[in-house]
């Protein structure tokens, strides 16, 4: 459990007005003093984040973030980050001074209840009386002074993440059969870390274990010999990027499909992703394309999402096309004026994050897909590496 990654865990934010205790809070949760606690205002400026076991929950990544009531210069720019870390929360707990708990901050209370963010109200700085008081107006809130009131505040926040849906959903599970035989083919270029597999592959042969299925690993130059030493193949799963060269060595009888596409399936709307694939053939020359990438890392002349499908897609449409790129958890606030979007695997990235993405590029009709899913297209394999979904 504590080495979870912290892309598979639920992730919870602590907002609320500056001074409001929201540090104090976060380090009694993780029992660090990883945030800085004082009684300046805006003292946290940017978003800090810890994984940390819930009792009796599970891993989570708790986020302490910078606070609303900021009327310094860097105000708008901290409270950016704020709304971005809300961005992939799964819940949230909102913290409010009982103190200063005015007309004011209550109003803005109430717009923060309005976003349908699920959350725990509470209040700290408080005296029994005006703990009375404030349950009698919110009965559902929560107290924060001292470690004494911990524990309920871990129960309460265990309890509504325990009723969503898990974070960890399998990756194979429901395409291959108990016992079955999977094949993962994984290049090996200047793109991969030396002396490891990457994440997607690593997660894809371990859901393979935890589901009781064989696995036989190669690249896609041994593929052939391996499939001929293999009585059963239930599955063949490849790196997008060998898509066509995979696709012309796998049987038409063995399902094929990549790991992006399993991700795609895992974390987002695997409907909306392949949809928005269509879009493809639509675009105009100069056309801007919004790339996200969800890691940092160095780029080669091997590069997926700023070498190969820049070069796949010009060969595929005779066009040139404007690209933009977002990395990490970075996402534009305006998405007007591109005409696709096209998101990595994301396995960096939590569910959450995935979903709100999907949903705003929905919301401005702007059709997205993922890296798996156009690389298939572009290779000329994306109606059989999608037969394994439907």
């Amino acid at each position: 459990m504590e080495k979870t990654p912290n892309a598979l865990r639920k992730h919870v934010v602590i907002l609320g007005r500056t001074n409001a205790g929201k540090s104090t809070l976060f380090n009694a949760l993780t029992e660090q003093n990883r945030a800085i606690v004082s009684a300046a205002a805006g003292t946290t400026t940017d978003p800090v984040s810890a994984a940390m076991e819930l009792i009796p929950y599970g891993p989570i990544v708790l986020t302490d973030t910078a606070g609303t009531g900021d009327e310094s210069l860097l105000g708008a720019q901290r409270l950016a980050k704020t709304q971005a870390a809300c961005r992939k929360a799964d819940a949230a707990l909102y913290v409010q001074a009982g103190a200063a708990a005015g007309m004011m901050e209550m109003l803005e209370y109430e717009a923060f209840r309005a976003t349908k963010l699920e959350h725990l109200l509470v209040f700290t700085q408080c005296d029994a009386g005006m703990r009375a008081a404030l349950r009698g107006q919110y009965a559902e809130a929560l107290f924060f002074n001292d470690a004494a009131d911990l524990p309920a505040v871990r129960e309460a926040l265990a309890a509504v993440l325990a009723k969503q849906s898990p974070e960890n959903t399998s990756l194979l599970e429901g395409f291959v059969p108990r016992g079955g035989h999977v094949v993962l083919v994984t290049p090996i270029d200047s793109e991969a870390p030396k002396g490891r597999l990457i994440l997607p592959q690593t997660q894809t042969l371990r859901d393979a274990l935890d589901n009781g299925f064989t696995c036989t690993v190669c690249r896609e130059t041994e593929l052939a010999a391996a499939l001929a030493n293999v009585k059963r193949v239930d599955l063949v799963v490849t790196d997008s990027q060998a898509f066509a060269e995979v696709d012309r060595i796998v049987p038409r009888e063995v399902p094929l499909t990549s790991f992006s596409m399993l991700l795609a399936r895992q974390k987002a709307d695997f409907a909306q992703l392949r949809a928005g694939v269509e879009a493809v053939a639509g675009l105009a020359d100069g056309s801007r394309i919004l790339m996200l990438e969800g890691c940092t890392h160095n780029h080669t002349h091997e590069d997926i999402g700023r070498v190969k499908i820049p070069t796949l897609l010009r060969k595929k449409t005779g066009k040139e096309f404007a690209f933009e790129y977002a990395s990490g958890y970075d996402f534009p606030a305006d998405l007007s004026g591109y005409a696709l979007a096209v998101q990595c695997g994301g396995c960096m990235l939590n569910k959450r994050e995935l979903t709100t993405r999907l949903e705003k590029m929905a919301a401005v009709g702007l059709p997205v897909t993922n890296y798996g899913i156009l690389l298939a297209y572009l290779s000329g394999v994306l109606e059989r590496s999608c037969e394994v979904f439907e």
